[in-house]
């Protein structure tokens, strides 16, 4: 039963290798997923950032304020 029992170990090691590259890859996955709605994040405050300026300025102007 030699051939058998290492038959059965090559397919078990093969079968926790797919597994475990099936658990890499979802985390890559979802790696890839929060870093892109985390720049999403980031894009929408810089752009939030750029809007308020630009309104303090348009209000400094209208006030006459002098820098």
């Amino acid at each position: 039963m030699g051939l058998m029992d290492d038959a059965k170990d090559v397919a078990d090691t093969t079968g926790r290798k797919i597994k475990d590259a099936l658990d890499d890859t979802g985390d890559r996955i979802g790696d890839k997923v929060d870093e892109a709605k985390a720049n999403a994040d980031v894009k929408k405050a810089e752009a939030d950032r750029d809007r308020v300026e630009n309104r303090n300025e348009l209000k400094e102007k209208l006030r006459g304020d002098d820098d």
